[in-house]
């Protein structure tokens, strides 16, 4: 009997450890499209400092690319503007919506899905790792831009272009404030991703979706016709976090950046669960 009851234990311990997060964790840090996207975002600010060497000249034009060089702090900033529309945009979409489809095309869903865990459970540990992963990403541009921007061009305070300085006691929380919000704001791409990822076995298809929705979200948000609807867009306020560079912030576009976001994101992602808990897994 006490055999018995042996062998059933170690058989059940086994079948858990692929659904849990530290395992889903190993597996996203061991991908390579994971390491070379953390690659990219280490060398992006170098290959910006050494755009600005080749170009030469000191501060010009009243824009952030214009003041990047003096001093971290409006390196940094830079660095955050030419990466968020996009490059961000891509990661969180890259991150977020390969997490189920790589599996299915690897052909090892089905065989992770033979445990006797429900498939929410499989599917919350890829989502949270998977948004951890995001979150990680854009706190490593942010900070090591800071750290980059101050070897090669100083500790000055930060200078708005449209007029203003920030010093470093208040800059720090202004620069912490758009790392949050740039962090929720991605949130509504991965859940998008996330959607699209559970409802086909090609990552390019997910991760390519998730991209052009955002692409066409931003096209309809310069038709001013569209009047308010445009507010309703997709990433329509995923450039309000310069609203935290002002001398005084104001809140609003962030506020309802953020709430639009957080909308998106739980429908998306409620809609991922109730599409994969119905789905017939093939692969």
């Amino acid at each position: 009997m006490s055999t018995g009851r042996h062998t059933a234990t170690t058989t059940a311990a086994p079948s858990s450890r692929p659904l849990s997060w530290r395992a889903e964790l190993g597996r996203q840090l061991r991908r390579r499209r994971t390491l070379w996207s953390f690659v990219l975002l280490l060398a992006l600010p170098l290959i910006l400092v050494a755009a600005f060497a080749i170009g030469g000249g000191g501060p010009s034009g009243g824009t952030f690319a214009g003041f990047a060089t003096t001093g971290a702090a409006n390196f940094a900033i830079f660095a955050v503007q030419a990466s968020a529309s996009f490059l961000l945009v891509v990661l969180a979409a890259l991150f977020v919506g390969d997490a189920v489809p790589s599996e299915a095309s690897w052909s090892t869903l089905r065989y992770l899905l033979v445990a006797p865990v429900p498939r929410a459970r499989l599917l919350t540990s890829k989502l949270v790792v998977a948004l951890a992963t995001m979150a990680v990403a854009v706190a490593l541009l942010m900070l090591w831009s800071l750290l980059v921007g101050g070897l090669a061009y100083g500790w000055a305070p930060f200078t708005n272009p449209a007029g203003g300085i920030l010093e470093w006691s208040d800059f720090l929380p202004r620069y912490a404030v758009t790392m949050g919000y740039l962090v929720v704001s991605l949130l509504q791409v991965g859940g998008i991703a996330f959607w699209l990822g559970v409802r086909t076995d090609a990552p390019l298809a997910a991760v390519g979706g998730a991209v052009m929705v955002t692409i066409v979200s931003s096209i309809l948000g310069q038709i001013e016709t569209l009047g308010g609807w445009r507010n309703g867009l997709p990433m329509y306020y995923s450039r309000a976090w310069f609203d935290s560079l002002a001398p005084q912030i104001d809140w609003t576009s962030m506020r309802h950046g953020a709430l639009w976001s957080v909308f998106y994101t739980v429908l998306f992602v409620g809609l991922a669960f109730r599409t994969f808990r119905r789905k017939d897994i093939l692969s």
